[in-house]
């Protein structure tokens, strides 16, 4: 409890750094949201119009000091401002619209990768020699080394426009009624297959090569060969001794790209106008909207910062090393 403790004060000082650098840096940029919507009024917004729009963003002529105690108020009860780009919708409403969609994509695309990459490193490693060993991590690490862009657009083209095999855009069709129904959730799934498979290519590789390493030390152990001289079965030894130990920096993995997810891979996102985060995020800063830029960076370090505090719990758990520090 006391180690739990300890990391949670970490991450609530790291949440308060980001939350004031998030306050501070759009304030030494140049120019502000209201100077741009009055330059794309054209001149007839009233003084006293520019003025509420000030007040409304956080950029009257109050001291500093006191805007961003503001600031930190308002992020706290869940006020994030009202977006630019999509006025007068609040930046919290808009990332909320977008969120689930870019966790649906991440999170389907890191597990699929995750599992598949760790099976893969744990029986490469055991069966150390052989063709899943000598052949797929070159393979895969080869893959994974593309312009993601360029694999994405390669998918795309092959897949959607030649063979026409699954949809080129958005996360449903045009015109479809959202639903928990069969219809809705086979079409979203539809649309789920290219985006989640280009990240599952680019990404495998990684988590297949990270678990041969790991896997490899492991088994040379002096508990796995207790373990052999017992005769123990090839797979129990494999799977319930040298895995799960050897899982334990691939849990740290996930969890970092846990956190990540909820910023969007934002490529994806782009090439395959997939609407999530990533996607919202280009579009507020090829809009200079600063308030949705800070919401979702915000809501991007705040997402990290918890998984990381989860991967904490999951190793208490995991590693008795850990409780006796």
């Amino acid at each position: 409890m006391r180690l739990i403790l300890r990391n949670l004060g970490f991450y609530l000082l790291a949440f308060w750094a980001s939350t004031t650098l998030n306050f501070v840096l759009p304030r030494f940029m140049p120019g502000d949201p209201v100077s741009r919507m009055f330059a794309q009024a054209q001149g007839t917004m009233q003084p006293d119009q520019i003025a509420q729009l000030r007040k409304l963003f956080g950029l009257d002529d109050r001291p500093l000091w006191e805007q961003y105690v503001s600031y930190v108020k308002s992020v706290f009860t869940g006020d994030l401002g009202i977006s630019i780009t999509r006025f007068p919708t609040p930046v919290s409403e808009v990332i909320g619209s977008q969120i689930g969609w870019t966790l649906l994509l991440g999170g389907v695309a890191l597990v699929i990768a995750a599992v598949a990459g760790n099976l893969l490193g744990i029986v490469a490693a055991w069966r150390r020699g052989g063709v899943l060993d000598s052949a797929f991590p070159p393979l895969l690490i080869f893959v994974g080394s593309f312009p993601y862009f360029w694999l994405a657009m390669g998918a795309l083209y092959l897949f959607g426009v030649s063979l026409n095999w699954f949809p080129l855009r958005h996360a449903y069709d045009v015109g479809l009624t959202p639903g928990f129904n069969g219809e809705f959730l086979s079409n979203v799934a539809t649309h789920l297959v290219l985006p989640a498979l280009t990240i599952v290519l680019v990404s495998i590789g990684g988590w297949m090569l990270g678990m041969r390493n790991t896997m490899i030390a492991t088994a040379a152990e002096d508990y796995i060969t207790m373990a052999e001289a017992k005769g123990l079965s090839p797979s129990r030894i494999m799977f319930r001794y040298a895995a799960r130990n050897a899982l334990l920096p691939s849990v740290t993995n996930f969890g970092m790209a846990l956190g990540f997810v909820v910023g969007g891979a934002l490529l994806t996102e782009v090439v395959f106008a997939y609407p999530g985060i990533g996607y919202q995020l280009l579009m507020a800063v090829q809009g200079l909207d600063y308030p949705l830029m800070q919401g979702i960076f915000l809501t991007i370090t705040a997402a990290v910062l918890l998984a990381n505090f989860l991967v904490d719990l999951v190793y208490v758990r995991l590693d008795p090393r850990v409780r006796v520090r």
